[in-house]
């Protein structure tokens, strides 16, 4: 059975679909000071698998995502989100 939403409910997701990437862009820049702060820790790898996440999300080509994580250099990826950020204005 679908659920029907209200106006209200209709606009909000509607909303979030529209700014999914914004949303995603920042969600990288916050994992970037997560691997920061949890360099050379157990935390460390998962916060990784949700870098590739958001990425996957972004639509980020693949051959450049795969480079991201066979790297795992957090100024590669801090650079390439300074890149779409600025894009993206």
């Amino acid at each position: 059975m679908a659920k029907e939403y209200s106006s209200f409910q209709q606009k909000a997701i509607k909303n979030y679909y529209d700014n999914m990437s914004s949303i995603k862009l920042q969600t990288l820049q916050e994992l970037i000071t997560e691997l920061y702060l949890n360099m050379n820790t157990p935390k460390e790898e998962k916060l990784w698998e949700r870098v590739e996440k958001a990425m996957l999300k972004l639509k980020v080509p693949k051959d450049l995502a795969e480079h991201i994580m066979q790297k795992r250099s957090i100024e590669v990826l801090a650079k390439h989100v300074q890149d779409w950020l600025a894009k993206a204005r």
